[in-house]
């Protein structure tokens, strides 16, 4: 038992701008890239989750906010501009994204899609910053399909469960988010 406790924070997901992979100026690349980290699997599943507590033209606000302030943090991140705070925020998306599923909270969407936009940018400037020097445009689409079928994985999540299973899975998220800030 000992051993496990040891060998988990080996185990545990490394942090957004460590993530490993080798990145290539290609769709498949840009595509394995928000997979690769628990940090934007969370998030991004948690604006899923989020849009699925919304009716209405609402459900696609957030998850098209999030992507298109994705891309545009990723041009920034790709050509070094400083975002000394990326990674609170990316850790801090999953935290808030989480407690708001968990609370079922209404707040007014453009707070929320102010919210989203600020998140997305920090997601895509880290994904933009560990990118290829060459072949950004495919890298780009690459990560922008992975993170809209993120978002449709967590709309088609939560409309698929009772409401108080989908606020137990935001507080989980929000937990996870939190163990990766500890870690």
């Amino acid at each position: 038992m000992k051993r496990l406790f040891t060998a988990l924070p080996i185990a545990l997901p490394a942090p957004a701008l460590a993530h490993g992979l080798e990145e290539t100026g290609t769709l498949l690349s840009g595509a394995l890239h928000p997979v690769g980290g628990a940090d934007h699997v969370l998030a991004m599943l948690a604006v899923g989750l989020l849009a699925a507590q919304m009716t209405g033209r609402a459900v696609w606000a957030l998850p098209a906010t999030f992507v298109a302030a994705m891309l545009a943090g990723g041009l920034l991140g790709a050509r070094g501009l400083p975002f000394p705070a990326v990674e609170p925020m990316i850790l801090a998306s999953i935290m808030i994204l989480g407690v708001l599923v968990a609370l079922a909270t209404r707040l007014p969407l453009p707070a929320l899609v102010a919210m989203t936009a600020a998140f997305g940018a920090a997601h895509g400037w880290a994904h933009g910053a560990e990118g290829p020097e060459t072949g950004l445009a495919a890298y780009a689409a690459g990560f922008a399909a992975a993170t809209a079928a993120l978002h449709l994985a967590g709309i088609a999540l939560g409309r698929a469960l009772p409401a108080l299973m989908l606020r137990g899975l935001g507080a989980g998220t929000a937990v996870a988010g939190l163990a990766l800030a500890m870690a």
